[in-house]
């Protein structure tokens, strides 16, 4: 199994003032690789993907600085400033060196603008990751999949992936609309999907893997297993359920799924969106 979508971070390093609402009392705390470890060998989980939590540079260069002592630990997503202009591409080029460098995500769903991510300057920061075959991830609400079309219209050969089926709110029942726009976006091939995140869109203290069901199936009938990917969000998932309950819900998504298509969801689709280098993945996490 690849893990396809986690974080770490420290209390005191980089901002992490957003920790201190009440409502995150469970993960404000230090969450470092030798936390992870016990859960990843629980689960079998031989390698995994960090992704940023902070809008800022240095996040990666921790991460990666880290990474090299934790063969597990194949990939970082990093923040890059999408509108900075020439200094975006230099930027670019810079993480490029390290083989760890596998994305940029920017933390969409929390910018005033919902219209943020297709602004020009945006857009401009977009097509050096497009020229550089970088992928982006997209931190979306549902509000936001419209713009997935003008996305791909003016990227068309830029790998995006949504994180977490673009958090509809499962503990009110959010449907329609999003199931409607999700698959909208996936009638690009260059569209992905993450299966994570949702038991922290359901209610936390009482969901159940049916409760997840509908919007798991939705991704699977919109994207296919192959454009669909396995991840924990932990320490995030951490406020409604365990890392091994989150790998136990995800398992009994697929139930009934064949050989080919599991193995899809929870290794070969991480392996070829992240261009991850198959032949060096660890036999297990150490």
């Amino acid at each position: 199994m690849i893990d396809a979508h986690h974080h770490f971070w420290e209390l005191g390093r980089f901002n992490t003032t957003w920790l201190e609402d009440p409502k995150l009392s469970a993960i404000h705390r230090t969450f470092l690789p030798d936390d992870l470890v016990p859960h990843l060998r629980a689960c079998g989980v031989r390698a995994t993907v960090f992704v940023q939590t902070q809008h800022n540079l240095e996040e990666a260069r921790w991460v990666m600085e880290m990474a090299q002592t934790r063969p597990w630990l194949v990939g970082v997503v990093g923040w890059i400033d999408l509108s900075a202009g020439a200094a975006c591409e230099t930027t670019v080029l810079e993480l490029k060196q390290s083989p760890l460098f596998v994305g940029v995500r920017h933390i969409v769903h929390d910018e005033l603008d919902d219209d943020w991510i297709v602004r020009e300057e945006v857009i401009e920061g977009l097509k050096v990751l497009e020229k550089y075959d970088v992928p982006f991830d997209l931190l979306f609400y549902p509000r936001h999949l419209k713009h997935v079309g003008e996305l791909v219209r003016r990227l068309p050969h830029l790998r995006m992936v949504i994180d977490h089926v673009a958090k509809p709110s499962i503990r009110s029942g959010q449907w329609a609309d999003w199931r409607a726009d999700l698959k909208q976006a996936a009638s690009f091939p260059t569209v992905f999907c993450k299966l994570s995140g949702m038991v922290t869109e359901a209610a936390w203290d009482s969901w159940k893997p049916s409760d997840l069901k509908r919007y798991a199936d939705t991704a699977f009938e919109a994207f296919g297993p192959s454009r669909i990917m396995f991840g924990s969000d932990w320490p995030v998932c951490e406020l409604a359920g365990s890392y091994e309950r989150v790998v136990d819900a995800a398992a009994q998504l697929t139930q009934g799924f064949s050989e080919s298509e599991r193995k899809s969801v929870f290794e070969s689709s991480a392996i070829h969106f992240y261009r991850l280098d198959a032949s060096s993945l660890p036999a297990e996490a150490s």
